[in-house]
């Protein structure tokens, strides 16, 4: 089994910044990818980012791409994502998820609210 435990969400105006983290732990594969997904009121769960563990291989949601980076410690285990020029429309859940390559295996944290809003 694998943990995800995110911090970082809460209130923050147009225009400005966060960081979201999140620390995996349990029995973790050495191959893996981490990531961000996020869920708004009414809408779908939505990739926002990813980050693979050998390669540090990225991918972004173009709704993000050049705001948003996303950055890994391997030998933490941990996953940050640093938003920045944040809107309304980042409004949302945003949770952390670790997907195992070779088994195809996915696991969530509980999510953290990012409220954008003057």
């Amino acid at each position: 089994q694998v943990q995800l435990v995110e911090s970082g969400g809460g209130l923050v105006a147009p225009g400005g910044s966060l960081r979201l983290s999140c620390a995996a732990s349990g029995s973790i594969s050495r191959l893996n990818a981490m990531g961000w997904y996020r869920q708004a009121p009414g809408k779908e769960r939505e990739l926002v980012a990813t980050i693979t563990s050998i390669s540090s291989s990225t991918n972004y949601a173009d709704s993000v791409k050049g705001r948003f980076t996303i950055s890994r410690d391997n030998a933490k285990n941990t996953v940050s994502l640093q938003m920045n020029r944040l809107n309304s429309e980042d409004t949302a859940v945003y949770y952390c998820n670790l997907r195992s390559l070779p088994t195809g295996i996915q696991y969530w944290g509980k999510g953290t609210l990012v409220t954008v809003s003057s």
